[in-house]
């Protein structure tokens, strides 16, 4: 299948884990420079989130909006810290397939929509070598 053998697109985003948006926000913002393009709740995720750009990808910060939320369970053993890689790609669902086939290990088998309403998947670190990345497909990227 030449879709899911295709390489992503780029890194869309690099998520970072902070317990307070509003207080980890001026870091980002004033001391490295970066543009804040917007804030969003992602119900789904139960986290809070603050995208700011950086070329042609973003630092996505996610501040926990629950006890259930995953980044609250992170941020519990983990602390701050970087938390996921997305990558946007075209066709996620052929790539999801591909990827299960092949015997990666998927959190989603199936998309579910995120922050900007892009299509996301994450595939089990177990799978990546301790890495936790995100599939993203953004609305009109279709393969």
């Amino acid at each position: 299948m030449q879709t899911t053998r295709k390489s992503p697109k780029k890194i869309a985003h690099i998520g970072i884990a902070v317990r307070n948006l509003e207080d980890t926000l001026p870091f980002y913002t004033e001391q490295l420079g970066l543009e804040l393009e917007g804030v969003e709740e992602v119900e789904s995720e139960q986290v809070k989130v603050a995208f700011l750009k950086i070329g042609e990808t973003k630092i996505e910060l996610l501040e926990p909006l629950s006890e259930a939320s995953a980044i609250h369970k992170y941020l519990e053993k983990n602390g701050e810290g970087i938390h996921h890689i997305a990558l946007e790609v075209d066709d996620i669902e052929a790539r999801l397939k591909h990827l299960k086939e092949n015997g990666v290990r998927l959190i989603n088998e199936e998309p579910k929509i995120g922050a900007a309403n892009a299509k996301i998947a994450f595939l089990h670190p177990k799978s990546s070598y301790g890495v936790l990345y995100e599939l993203c497909q953004y609305e009109g990227s279709e393969a």
